[in-house]
């Protein structure tokens, strides 16, 4: 650090100038990232993707799919709202953009009592259907009771809400946060930096992740993930670099020795921090699911962005400021000696043990709800109640689709086709394997359609010329060349663990002929699996990593193994809260699963997140420690120098994260308020409480290392 100090300060005026540059080039591409962001992320290659594939491929399903709901007014005839269904669909047609329409004056099943959908099937993926989504919106605009929804309507609605979201939460967010500041500091000028930088992070990050937004899809959350990390991070790193700097300048008087000292001990606080953070995001990556992907590449460009930033630009900024920084000073900072924080800090030295089992049972009763926890994927109810996509499809849903039941596409392939003898045979076979089976209601295939359960008597009936006119179309829904399709309906919903684990065991179980399972039950149990399968690991590698990147910065072994338990229970608390808050419905909140997303989001965030105050406090303590030898001593003035900062610090951070708690989309209300909770519970029962705590019992304990011996250790 001590290089990285000397180079910021000699070329601080050439730093700005380059960091002044590459927000404007950046800027400009960051404008263009929302255009770039396409649904929701929870995609991943496995047997559900190249069933798909082969369901539209060979089998004509569309790429995308719409949905148009005609509701009929009270005051509406028959063939009035028949006609409105018919003019309106022969519109659609007109636009040249679909590949097919099926409207439910002709097809009974799309109509029930005073509601009808029509299905509009389009060959485009679903990220590519913008255009196609706008010209419809615009032909129905002035229709009454006639709504669109659909997937790609959803996922633009969806990002239509983040956007207003992050407005929203910024307005909320910076001013709240520009407050505290100045309650930390005192001065306006000082209060400003650090929303600068946070500023600054996010649109160089922003502008990143336009390029890459060019070369891979990137899920509509990072619109509201990005500015919560980036700005909460960069102004909590402004903060502790700031007061340090401060305190340096005081003691030195120079401002080029106080920022080299400042970047070499709360820089390389900053540092280990982003590195902490940063491991904890990559860990993502293992999960290959695209939102975790996304979401970890855009973490990892934010965090480094938001470390680089305040060691290179806020010196930077703070060396042209100089003497300037502490003008219009409306709050007159108070001496530790005679603070309240000094006071406190000494209050926890005198009662480790009330303290430490006081919290720990309060952090154990806010566990206890974590056992009822019920994970989901995000669906229309990511969206407020108000959207008209929402509405749309729950009522299609409630009216039309049966809870209990769901399909799964059965694919299987054989050489030699199945249109003989042996290859009827064989598809019948099949078809009695799965309705042997309790939890399937039936098996769609030409022996059901066509009404002949012989496959004798179908081969010889595909193979007269008059016969195989009327069993051709039926025996082309389900066979093309060497490729079958079997749709099987279950008796329970896709969503149910019966389901998942009905189309995962048929997945492992070797048949005569290989067979391949999609639709939405088989992507419901890759994407649980997958989560599932790498949770444990992600968790380990961001343990193991923060273990021994804190044995390294503190000379201890003690240290980091509290910090680790202590963040576990911390989480698992923050768990417990957010259990009891959104599937108890509590505090006006709308009663809801937890998005499958937040577990594995929340804890690689908030464990990376927290330890940015475990090293901030040590570090002090180290400090101490190393220059009176004394544990006690270098605690409780430890405590008393960052109570205030670090209080400050989470008070940001919480009101950042916190401010998405107003924002509309229900999985980043939950993210916002998770990593809230966390922090608070982090910085004032662990940080203030209990680390203090448990240094004081543990006393030269605190810093022992194996295998070394110093002047401290000799005390043990």
């Amino acid at each position: 650090m001590k290089c990285i100090s000397t180079f910021v300060s000699r070329f601080y005026k050439w730093i700005l100038s380059f960091w002044i540059v590459i927000t404007i080039v950046l800027g400009y591409f960051a404008i263009q990232l929302p255009s770039l962001l396409h649904g929701d992320g929870f995609e991943m290659s496995g047997d559900f993707k190249t069933v798909e594939k082969e369901l539209i491929e060979t089998f004509n399903f569309p790429n995308s799919t719409l949905f148009l709901l005609f509701e009929k007014a009270e005051k509406e005839s028959k063939s009035e709202f028949e006609e409105k269904i018919d003019t309106t669909l022969e519109e659609v047609e007109k636009l040249n953009i679909t590949m097919g329409i099926q409207s439910p004056n002709v097809n009974q099943e799309l109509r029930k009592n005073d509601i009808s959908y029509a299905i509009i099937m389009f060959d485009k993926d679903q990220k590519d259907m913008k255009h196609e989504v706008q010209k419809i919106r615009k032909l129905i605009a002035h229709k009454e009771n006639v709504n669109l929804t659909g997937a790609p309507v959803l996922n633009e609605d969806i990002n239509k809400a983040s956007q207003n979201d992050l407005v929203r939460a910024e307005m909320i967010g910076l001013p709240v946060a520009l407050i505290v500041l100045l309650i930390a500091f005192g001065s306006i000028l000082s209060s400003i930096v650090p929303i600068i930088l946070g500023v600054i992070t996010v649109i160089a990050s922003f502008g990143t992740l336009t390029f890459i937004g060019e070369k891979m899809t990137l899920s509509i959350f990072i619109l509201n993930i990005i500015p919560m990390i980036g700005l909460a991070l960069s102004i909590d790193f402004a903060l502790l670099f700031i007061h340090r700097y401060r305190e340096e300048l005081i003691m030195h008087n120079n401002k080029f020795k106080a920022i080299e000292t400042t970047i070499q001990t709360a820089g390389r606080s900053i540092v280990f921090s982003a590195v902490c953070v940063f491991i904890g995001i990559a860990t993502m990556m293992l999960i290959k699911i695209d939102i975790f992907q996304t979401i970890a590449i855009g973490g990892m460009i934010v965090i480094a962005i938001s470390a680089i930033s305040a060691i290179t630009l806020l010196p930077s900024i703070l060396l042209l400021l100089g003497n300037h920084l502490n003008r219009w000073m409306i709050i007159k900072p108070r001496s530790h000696n005679t603070s309240w924080w000094t006071r406190f800090a000494y209050g926890v030295m005198k009662r480790p043990i009330l303290i430490s089992v006081t919290a720990l049972i309060s952090l154990t009763i806010a566990i206890l709800p974590v056992k009822n926890i019920n994970l989901s994927i995000p669906e229309a109810d990511s969206l407020p109640k108000d959207y008209e996509s929402r509405i749309a499809i729950e009522k299609i849903q409630q009216e039309f689709q049966p809870k209990k039941e769901s399909i799964v596409y059965v694919v299987a392939e054989r050489k030699d086709g199945w249109a003989d003898r042996d290859g009827l045979d064989q598809l019948k076979d099949l078809v009695k394997m799965f309705e042997k089976d309790s939890l399937v209601g039936k098996v769609e295939s030409i022996y059901g359609l066509s009404q002949i359960n012989s496959s004798e008597q179908l081969a010889k009936a595909l193979s007269n010329r008059e016969t195989s006119t009327a069993l051709q179309p039926i025996l082309d829904q389900f066979v093309k060349d060497d490729k079958l399709l079997l749709p099987v309906h279950l008796k329970t919903e896709a969503t149910s663990e019966k389901a998942k684990k009905w189309v995962r065991n048929w997945s492992n179980k070797e048949t005569d002929i290989p067979l391949l399972f999609g639709g939405e039950v088989k992507f419901n149990q890759e994407i649980y699996d997958e989560i599932g399968d790498k949770f444990a690991l992600c968790i380990a590698i961001i343990v193991i990593a923060t273990f021994f990147i804190l044995m390294l910065a503190f000379r201890s072994v003690i240290i980091p193994l509290k910090a680790i338990l202590m963040n576990t229970i911390g989480l698992l608390s923050t768990f417990g809260i957010l259990v009891w808050l959104f599937q108890g419905g509590h505090f006006g909140l709308h009663e809801t699963d937890i998005a499958l997303v937040i577990p594995i989001l929340v804890f690689s965030l908030v464990f990376g997140l927290s330890m940015d105050y475990e090293v901030f406090l040590i570090s002090r303590i180290h400090e101490l420690y190393q220059k009176t030898h004394d544990n006690d001593e270098a605690t409780a003035k430890g405590l008393a120098l960052t109570s205030k900062i670090i209080t400050s610090a989470a008070l940001i951070m919480i009101v950042i994260t916190g401010a998405f708690a107003f924002t509309g989309v229900v999985p980043v209300k939950q993210i916002g308020i998770g990593i809230a909770i966390a922090i608070l519970i982090d910085a004032t029962i662990i940080r203030l409480l209990l680390v203090p705590s448990l240094m004081k019992l543990l006393g030269h304990w605190n810093w022992w290392m194996p295998f070394v011996r110093t002047k401290q250790q000799s005390k043990l």
